[in-house]
């Protein structure tokens, strides 16, 4: 800090000194032409001798599909009915899209229900269907899932210590478990977008919560992005784009669009040099 003050004392002085000379430039033309090329020696002295070192901020905790399982929680047709944070089509998407995170990347899966037989219904068939060998548990009691003993064995038995989660309520099935889950050491990812509860208000609350406890949120386009992390990678572009078409279609008629101009576009009269 010494040498950086020293540096800018200099700069200054010598700034000041151009500055009162400039007035009486066609008098004094070679005294001023020396300040003027001293200056960019001690602006490069300053900014050398005076950059603080970075401090390090609080640490990226990136999703590892090879370290990553998927827990749907409670994402039953009954429940869907009492999901007021969404609009129906757009969350019944959401949460087979979250499913599908696990058919995309190969990542274990394991599916929870609560109290099937009655009320709170059965999962949406798009995803049993789906995953027919995957660990199902149909819990008759427990709220948290991981109080049920057989969930929990599944979740461990997975290896995996992210966990991406997302259930119906978020404040209950979502919160609990992912509370749980963070205080047994796993690195919780919780996708706000195939979550839903009575009110907006309510899923703020929950989500609060969650990210106070080190729960990380994050949305099914986000999560996918981290899960592929590079384009070029496999799966990727030929993987993820047909992915996104179906379960985020609006980032799929980018790609559409994309394809069209390609195929048949022509340049509109006015369009050809439009500044980007």
């Amino acid at each position: 800090m010494v040498l950086w003050r020293l540096a800018f004392k200099e700069l200054t002085a010598t700034s000041i000194t151009i500055f009162t000379n400039l007035s009486s430039l066609h008098k004094q033309p070679l005294p001023v032409m020396k300040y003027l090329s001293a200056l960019p020696a001690a602006l490069s002295l300053a900014i050398s001798v005076g950059a603080a070192p970075l401090t390090p901020g609080p640490s990226f905790t990136r999703l590892n599909k090879t370290d990553a399982v998927v827990v749907v929680a409670d994402l039953q047709m009954g429940l869907f009915q009492i999901v007021h944070d969404y609009e129906p089509t757009t969350f019944k998407n959401n949460i087979i899209a979250h499913a599908m995170l696990a058919d995309l990347f190969n990542l274990p899966i394991v599916l929870t229900t609560s109290a099937e037989t009655g009320p709170n219904g059965p999962l949406p068939k798009e995803i049993v269907n789906k995953f027919p060998n995957a660990p199902y548990i149909k819990r008759n009691g427990e709220v948290d899932a991981w109080d049920n003993a057989d969930f929990k064995a599944a979740v461990k038995n997975s290896g995996k210590s992210q966990v991406i989660l997302a259930g119906i309520t978020t404040d209950v099935c979502t919160e609990y478990l992912a509370l749980s889950l963070v205080s047994e050491g796993y690195t919780v990812f919780a996708n706000t977008e195939a979550s839903g509860t009575f009110s907006k208000r309510l899923a703020d609350d929950a989500n609060r919560r969650m990210e106070r406890a080190g729960v990380i949120l994050m949305g099914t386009f986000s999560v996918a992005m981290d899960l592929m992390r590079d384009w070029r990678n496999t799966p990727g572009s030929a993987q993820v784009l047909p992915w996104l078409d179906t379960y985020l279609p609006a980032y799929g008629v980018v790609a559409r669009a994309h394809e069209g101009a390609v195929k048949n576009g022509t340049y509109a009269e006015g369009e050809l040099g439009l500044k980007h």
